[in-house]
């Protein structure tokens, strides 16, 4: 039997180039020389017979050909790739994935869900690593970072696919027993306005959502952690702005509240990040399949915003 299939260094090449878009970023992830990625996706090219990628001084992309037949092959690879792990692991039939997650959202948002992934990917072994505030994504000992976007205006790295997963948004939070003495934006402004320590502006942020029309406000305590926020709250020590994801258990417990029905834009939220040459094992695309699923989920449990802000008023005298 005449066999058609190109070799796996070829295979390799293409996937590696079409994910991210370059030959240069390819052969960095592959450890070979930029030419030895460009001869290797010419021959397969001359192999299959028709054009896969186009070819710009603006960069490399898909021929339609090229996007059907990648969408075959690469599954194709992330089995083949789990099958060489896990004889390089003699005994064990669980695939690593090692993972790098913001400590906020992972300890209050992520490890709550993690026994749905477990259910659906027994195979998988998840091993989370240190994280770094400022990573470059090239650490060789990460498949895929979960990281906040700093800045509405942050813009990730050429060589990482990011992909909005939870966060933007901010609410009030306060503690039960002044819950019902909060009507207006106004009467937070009573209170010590908890902030967090690296985000002071996320209380104008949120001002300005409730069309707050008062003078600049004067901020409370700063924490560094969200979790210090939230005991501060739930002690009664002031309110504060912060995102519903992180708060999920305390709100269903009924230890904070969200007194107003407001929520603000920061621009800035969680991402999945995943580098574009990394290799697509089955392990990292079923996490981020069932990571982006959970964010859905979770994004489409909020309440809507309300089609109109609370009355507007002036900051009350002290």
């Amino acid at each position: 039997m005449r066999i058609l299939s190109p070799s796996l260094s070829e295979l390799h090449a293409f996937v590696c180039t079409a994910r991210s878009g370059s030959f240069t970023e390819a052969a960095a992830a592959l450890s070979v020389t930029q030419a030895a990625v460009s001869r290797a996706v010419l021959r397969l090219e001359q192999r299959v017979g028709c054009t896969l990628l186009h070819r710009s001084p603006q960069g490399i992309s898909l021929t339609a050909r090229g996007r059907s037949y990648f969408e075959e092959v690469s599954p194709a690879l992330a089995l083949l790739e789990t099958a060489a792990r896990k004889l390089r692991t003699p005994g064990s039939t669980r695939e690593p994935l090692r993972l790098c997650v913001i400590p906020s959202l992972n300890t209050r948002w992520l490890v709550p869900r993690l026994s749905g992934f477990r259910a659906q990917h027994p195979h998988v072994e998840l091993i989370f690593k240190t994280y770094l505030v400022d990573d470059d994504f090239l650490r060789p000992d990460i498949d895929c970072w979960v990281q906040t976007r700093h800045s509405p205006t942050q813009r990730w790295p050429r060589h990482v696919k990011a992909s909005y997963l939870v966060g933007r948004e901010i609410v009030p939070v306060c503690h039960p027993s002044i819950a019902a003495r909060i009507r207006a934006p106004a009467d937070l402004l009573q209170y010590p306005l908890l902030h967090h320590a690296n985000y002071p502006g996320n209380w104008q942020i949120w001002l300005q959502a409730a069309a707050w029309t008062g003078a600049e406000v004067e901020l409370g305590p700063g924490f560094d952690l969200v979790s210090g926020i939230v005991e501060a709250v739930m002690s009664g020590l002031g309110v504060a702005v912060v995102q519903r994801c992180l708060i999920e258990r305390e709100l269903q417990e009924r230890r904070l509240v969200i007194p107003l029905p407001v929520a603000a834009s920061t621009g800035r939220g969680y991402y999945v990040c995943i580098p574009k040459a990394a290799p697509r094992t089955l392990a990292l695309q079923g996490f981020e399949d069932w990571l982006l699923q959970a964010a859905k989920e979770a994004n489409d449990g909020e309440p809507a915003r309300p089609t109109s802000p609370p009355a507007r008023s002036g900051r009350p005298s002290r």
